[in-house]
């Protein structure tokens, strides 16, 4: 009897835990199922919502403010693999832009507003850092440390050690016993 209530105690537990991330995540079912990002002028898109059919993943939609539907945007065709399908414009003006995604199956992957920034000018500094005074060595492993010769001496004598030793486990090992 007490360890039917305390199974019954734990189940409910469980139910309970397994409910509660469910419930948090129904608010959050209008966010769209695409990522929306910019670089400079370029506006890129990333989606895993989308199904190849015949060939087309779907198209991506970039439109203003002033234009209402997906056919006035400016159209991009997805592309990629089943993992994840994107788009990207280049040379877009500064601006809001809503980006509109529909999948080859006539679904709406998502649509997400992106603000692109102008472009900021480089600033040119008037003080300078000196430059480091070796940096990273290339050859032997990149070490910041120069090793002598007597430490490069020591390590190849040990590596040889090692082959010998390898080799003269391998030898006896391969011998059949003998009295």
């Amino acid at each position: 009897m007490h360890t039917s209530r305390l199974l019954l105690r734990s189940g409910l537990t469980l139910a309970a835990a397994a409910a509660l991330p469910a419930a948090l995540a129904e608010p959050s079912a209008a966010v769209s199922g695409i990522s929306v990002s910019t670089t400079g002028s370029t506006v890129s898109v990333v989606t895993s919502a989308c199904t190849q059919i015949n060939g087309s993943w779907g198209n991506a939609a970039l439109l203003t403010s002033r234009q209402a539907n997906f056919a006035e945007g400016r159209q991009v065709a997805l592309s990629g693999t089943t993992i994840s399908q994107s788009a990207a414009w280049s040379k877009v003006s500064p601006g809001t832009y809503t980006v509109v995604v529909v999948c080859s199956s006539g679904s709406t992957a998502g649509t997400q507003s992106v603000i692109v920034s102008a472009p900021t000018s480089p600033t040119i500094s008037a003080t300078s850092s000196p430059a480091p005074s070796r940096g990273v060595m290339g050859g032997l492993g990149g070490a910041a440390r120069d090793y002598g010769p007597l430490t490069l001496g020591i390590g190849a004598a040990l590596v040889g050690t090692g082959v010998i030793a390898t080799g003269w486990y391998l030898r006896k090992r391969s011998k059949p016993y003998r009295l």
